[in-house]
């Protein structure tokens, strides 16, 4: 497996509403112990890491401020994190994270957070629109299941349909020994 080019990690919504809302995200523990463990290794090898956070609008559940739109507690935040907020479910529509990546010459986005089937999959498909490869850590997004799927079809639903055309789909012990390669190992 070669190493990742030019990385930087992007965590996607880990939000107090979505990780301890009135409905759980499937293996929610799980799934936040390996973004830590990759915004840890990112961290220590210097690698950008932001995270972003969905914004409603006024008087709705995730509003700006609100208790439900903030990060979640658990989710390791370093003080170089960037932390920015979206409206849509594009991490790049109305924000300025293309232009954060192009200026510390990434080239790899590594993509973690919630909802698989909205805002990774919609960010999965900008990024690499944009030019970026893409990678869609497979054990470290995640949803809720809903009345027609569960999350488990979802998840596996998206990365095999992203896999390939849009993403390259690795799992959190692959990218691990991937930055390892030419930094440090987690």
């Amino acid at each position: 497996m070669s190493s990742l080019s030019h990385p930087a990690l992007l965590i996607i919504d880990i939000q107090v509403g979505l990780l301890h809302g009135p409905e759980a995200p499937h293996a929610g523990a799980e799934t936040l112990a390996n973004i830590n463990r990759l915004s840890q290794a990112a961290r220590s090898a210097a690698l950008p890491v932001l995270a972003v956070r969905h914004t409603g609008p006024a008087g709705s559940p995730i509003a700006a401020g609100s208790p439900f739109w903030q990060l979640a507690p658990e989710l390791v935040v370093g003080e170089a994190d960037r932390v920015f907020d979206k409206q849509r479910p594009s991490a790049f529509h109305g924000t300025g994270l293309d232009g954060w990546l192009k200026e510390d010459g990434v080239q790899t986005l590594i993509i973690t957070g919630m909802k698989t089937q909205y805002c990774i999959d919609t960010t999965c498909r900008a990024a690499a629109d944009l030019g970026y490869t893409v990678v869609l850590v497979s054990d470290a997004h995640t949803c809720m299941d809903t009345p027609q799927l569960t999350a488990p079809q979802i998840i596996a639903h998206h990365n095999a349909t992203l896999a390939g055309p849009f993403v390259r789909l690795m799992s959190s012990d692959e990218v691990c020994e991937a930055l390892g390669r030419t930094l440090e190992p987690c």
